[in-house]
Parts: structure tokens; C-alpha cells; sequence
């Protein structure tokens, strides 16, 4: 800027100089009152560039300043709240990006929190109930009969399910593109055959026909996973099972995606909860998945198999009718 006054500066005294009717005093004169505004226009274009500059500096670095802040709360284990942003540029993805890793955080510590609650709610029911019982045996108040035996085993059953739930849970919980479990082409027909034979003695106990209709083809897939999910379908199926009429299986191929369905009459589920299904300890009715012994894990573990085998599944319900579907690509 200095250097551009300069030669605009003896620029003018140059053409000034080239004037033949202009005397030296005169020029004298000119060459001071044009210095004296190239010194105004240098000072002034300075003070307006410091200040532009420090302007957009503080603009720039405004939202840095506040990664930085928001960063050190993080290291200290607290979330802070989601940065305020209208920059379209890097610096305003980057925000954005930083905000859903916050707004991700957070849920997560929500739902550890959840987790932790549920669990001490689900261990702490059963054990006070083997402990009151047990403390009354040994005191004498009660005396132990067959009933009552029958009544401790199964809180004693119940709680030894949940641990091997958790088991599970934590198992795939663990599994991820960089640790994955061995796949291998299986016939995915068989397999779901061989799921229903387990099931062919409770079936009949509880008189329940099935009907099963399936379309041969082979999976790349995590054999035991996809039994699991199988199992715990069916499982859903029989032990939710209200009104009359079979229980239906079937496996089609569909493009490049094998469908597995399980339909079963049971009470229908509301809309609203049909998405809350697969979190985990989520149940309809309390009371009545305490009788049959769940622990609102089962469809928590089916969802986190079919994720690891890059499916989905949905649930549809009408008619008081339930429907499951999963689907697995064909690889």
C-alpha cells in the first residue's frame, strides 16, 4: 500500500513537472498538498485494513474459539450444548460435523444411564424375591414345599436367562468390521428348518399347527447369528401366541435379498411402539413378559445380528396378526 502511494505520488510530480506554465513555487506547492494526501490516503487505507482485518479474524476464529471451549467441557466428562452456526464454508462443517458427535455423545450417555437403571431394575425384583424367601426359610417363619421350591427355581431360571442374554448382547455388541465373525455360504432353507425342529416338542405342548414355506438359496452368513434370530422370532411367536390359527414361515428370494417372515396371531402393537420394539429392556406389558420370563433383550439381540450381516427388519401388525421380516442380502 505504501509502495503504490509512492508511485501514484511521483507519478503526479512527473506529469505536474511536465506542465510548462507552472512555476517552481507553484510546483513546490503541489508536490507538498498531493504528499499530504497520499500520507492521508496511506494512513486511513492502514486504519481501514486493521480493522477489516481484525473483523474477519474475529469472525474466522469466533467458531474455533467455541470448538475449543466446547472441547475442554468434553475432556472434563461434560456435554456441552450444540454450537450455533450459519457459515456454509469448512469451518461451518466443521461445527455441524462437531455438533453431531455432541448431540451422538449424549444419547449414548443417556442411554448408558438407561442401561445401568434397567439392569439394577431387572436383577434387583428376582434376587429380593429369593432373598426374602430364603431369609424366611432359614428363620422359620415359612416351611419349604414343592410350590414353593418350583417358585425359587424358576426366579432362579429367570435370572440365569438375562445373564446369558447379556452375554449375547455383549457379544455382538463387540463385533465390528474390523473384528468380524467367520461367514460361510449356508443354506439358509436348512438352517430355518433345523431352527423349527427345536421347537416341533413346544408346539405341540401348547397345540399350536405351523406352516412353513420356503425357498431354497445360500447365504454368506454367521450360521449360529442367524439361528439366534430364528429362534428368537419363533420363540416371540409361540410365547405372545392369542386367538387361533398357525403360526407361518416362510423364506423367499426377492432381487438380491433373501426374506424371512414370521407371522403369528397375537394382540395387536400399537403403531407408536413398534419402532421401540428393539430397544433394549423395552416391553409392551410388563407383567406379562415377567410370566413368560423376558427380559425385553431378545429383539435387542436379533437387531444388533442383522446389522452385523448389513440386513434389516420390520415389524407389521394388523388384524391381530404380527409380522416379522428380515431380510439378508444375497452375497
Amino acid at each position: 500500500m505504501i509502495i503504490s502511494g509512492w508511485a501514484l505520488y511521483h507519478t503526479a510530480c512527473f506529469l505536474a513537472a511536465g506542465v510548462g506554465n507552472l512555476n517552481e513555487q507553484r510546483q513546490e506547492q503541489f508536490n507538498q498538498t498531493l504528499l499530504n494526501y497520499v500520507w492521508l490516503f496511506i494512513i486511513i487505507s492502514i486504519i481501514a485494513g486493521t480493522i477489516v482485518y481484525f473483523y474477519l479474524t474475529r469472525r474466522l476464529l469466533k467458531p474455533v474459539r467455541s470448538l475449543m471451549h466446547a472441547t475442554e467441557l468434553l475432556k472434563r466428562g461434560e456435554y456441552p450444548e450444540a454450537i450455533t452456526v450459519s457459515r456454509k464454508d469448512e469451518i461451518g462443517q466443521l461445527v455441524e460435523q462437531y455438533n453431531e458427535l455432541i448431540e451422538k455423545l449424549t444419547k449414548n450417555e443417556v442411554e448408558r444411564k438407561k442401561l445401568v437403571s434397567d439392569i439394577s431394575h431387572e436383577f434387583r425384583t428376582p434376587l429380593s424375591n429369593l432373598n426374602g424367601y430364603l431369609l424366611a426359610l432359614k428363620s422359620g417363619d415359612i416351611t419349604g414345599d414343592e410350590q414353593l421350591f418350583a417358585a425359587l427355581y424358576q426366579e432362579s431360571k429367570r435370572l440365569t436367562s438375562m445373564l446369558e442374554q447379556f452375554d449375547q448382547l455383549k457379544k455382538w455388541d463387540y463385533t465390528t468390521s474390523q473384528t468380524p465373525y467367520h461367514k460361510e455360504k449356508t443354506a439358509i432353507h436348512t438352517l430355518i428348518q433345523q431352527c423349527i425342529a427345536m421347537f416341533n416338542w413346544t408346539l405341540k405342548q401348547e397345540k399350536i399347527a405351523i406352516d412353513v414355506q420356503l425357498e431354497e438359496s445360500s447365504l454368506s452368513l454367521h450360521p449360529e447369528g442367524i439361528q439366534q434370530v430364528v429362534s428368537n422370532l419363533l420363540d416371540n411367536a409361540i410365547r405372545y401366541y392369542q386367538g387361533t390359527g398357525a403360526i407361518y414361515i416362510s423364506g423367499k428370494v426377492q432381487q438380491y435379498q433373501y426374506i424371512i417372515s414370521i407371522t403369528g396371531p397375537s394382540e395387536n402393537i400399537p403403531q407408536m411402539e413398534q419402532e421401540k420394539l428393539f430397544e433394549r429392556f423395552y416391553r409392551l406389558d410388563s407383567s406379562r413378559s415377567r410370566e413368560t420370563g423376558g427380559a425385553g433383550l431378545g429383539l435387542a439381540i436379533t437387531k444388533e445380528i442383522i446389522d452385523q450381516h448389513d440386513g434389516s427388519i420390520t415389524i407389521r401388525s394388523s388384524d391381530n396378526q404380527n409380522t416379522f421380516n428380515v431380510y439378508l442380502p444375497i452375497k
